[in-house]
């Protein structure tokens, strides 16, 4: 299994062996965003109301989260993030502001199971 820190390397490895460089940090800035519509795009047809271009068939989840990750690594490498590190704070600072919220949260429980009435 790959860590983030391999992952970050990985993508270094392969831009510098067969991308030559990185692009720009704005044009990585902007190619990200084009493949977050292109998943969008695979949700809203897989998932929502929307039906499938024969060109979008089959869709490609996977690929196109992948994408979406090889990009934002890009961009992690080229600015001096440390995605394992960053990550790690991220999910810290979560677990301290969520530990309560959600579990109280009647909007996203489980229904209850009520008996029959007269049962």
């Amino acid at each position: 299994m790959m860590t983030l820190k391999d992952l970050q390397k990985a993508v270094d490895e392969w831009i510098t062996t067969y991308g030559v460089r990185y692009f720009s940090e704005l044009t990585n800035t902007v190619l990200l965003m084009e493949e977050v519509g292109e998943l969008a795009r695979v949700m809203a047809r897989t998932f929502g109301e929307q039906s499938a271009k024969p060109e979008d068939l089959p869709p490609d989840l996977p690929g196109e989260m992948a994408d979406i990750l090889f990009v934002l690594v890009c961009l992690a490498n080229q600015t001096g993030v440390d995605l394992e590190e960053a990550f790690q704070k991220t999910l810290d600072k979560k677990t301290r502001r969520d530990a309560r919220r959600h579990k109280s949260n009647l909007k996203i429980l489980p229904p209850v199971d009520l008996p029959e009435p007269g049962v």
